[in-house]
């Protein structure tokens, strides 16, 4: 993607949705956290059909250390590798408790510590929950890095930075909403909806893929 057409490529993604937002759902930035950790390779509507009953009984560290592993899996068992994910979760409330007063810290370093948090994790909820600019790259990000030519690479960090260096500052806290959004409804991985993408006059894509026929 040629560097004058990315301004008007975000620009017609923030006119589309000013504010955009994740959509896990949480109440604090615990929450926000738990939700990340738990949506490792599964869906944010998996995840949040899970943390409703989840949050409203064990929305803290000490909360969910109280439930005891058996009692956490039985509230996420309906998400994928709950288990792992249940012993990752309260492992990183312990160290919450222990180490942090019960706070989420707010330094990458500090979050990659905890158990299952990983840089996409950290970026996440160092962007959703403090308003930093960094950039979480998932299978939609990395794919439209690399389809769009907006920043193609071929790992996840690779194309994180190259997104970093090239997103106009103004745009990038938002970026990370608008491409995973636009990756799940629009730029999808085996049809993108390119006859009704509001940016294909800016993306490399080619061919474009067609309307199908009436």
């Amino acid at each position: 993607m040629k560097k004058e057409n990315i301004e008007p490529f975000f620009a017609t993604l923030k006119a589309a949705n000013p504010q955009p937002v994740t959509e896990l759902e949480y109440t604090s930035v615990f929450e926000l956290l738990a939700a990340v950790l738990l949506s490792a390779q599964a869906t944010d509507v998996g995840v949040n059909k899970a943390t409703r009953k989840l949050f409203p009984i064990a929305g803290t560290p000490q909360a969910i250390l109280d439930l005891g592993l058996a009692g956490l899996e039985s509230y996420i068992k309906t998400i994928g590798l709950y288990r792992t994910k249940a012993k990752n979760l309260m492992a990183t409330c312990q160290i919450l408790m222990e180490q942090h007063g019960g706070q989420v810290p707010r330094t990458r370093e500090a979050l990659e510590a905890l158990p299952g948090v990983g840089r996409k994790t950290a970026n996440v909820v160092l962007n959703s929950a403090f308003g930093e600019a960094t950039m979480a790259v998932d299978t939609h990000i990395f794919r439209i890095g690399n389809r769009t030519g907006l920043a193609p690479g071929k790992t996840p960090l690779e194309v994180e930075l190259k997104l970093l260096k090239r997103i106009p500052p103004e745009y990038l806290v938002d970026a990370h909403h608008w491409l995973i959004l636009h990756g799940r409804y629009v730029c999808m991985a085996r049809k993108p909806l390119c006859w009704q993408c509001a940016v294909a006059p800016w993306c490399d894509f080619s061919p474009k893929t067609p309307a199908p026929p009436v």
